[in-house]
């Protein structure tokens, strides 16, 4: 996924295929761990630039719409 709109829409997807039985919820809490590790990555960036008083572009962060 290129950024974190992706992201959300893809737990969108997975939420629904857990609701109707189409995914096992080991399958749908594996997915959510990897995402959240994403999360967790972008958010350590936006931190270290923080301390550094920098405000770089973050492509991931950015919709498509941008």
């Amino acid at each position: 996924m290129k950024n974190a709109e992706e992201l959300r829409d893809e737990l969108a997807q997975t939420f629904a295929q857990l609701k109707v039985g189409a995914i096992k919820p080991s399958e749908a809490a594996e997915l959510a761990n990897l995402a959240g590790k994403m999360i967790a990555s972008a958010k350590v960036q936006v931190e270290y630039f923080a301390l550094r008083k920098e405000s770089p572009r973050i492509e991931w962060l950015e919709s498509s719409n941008d």
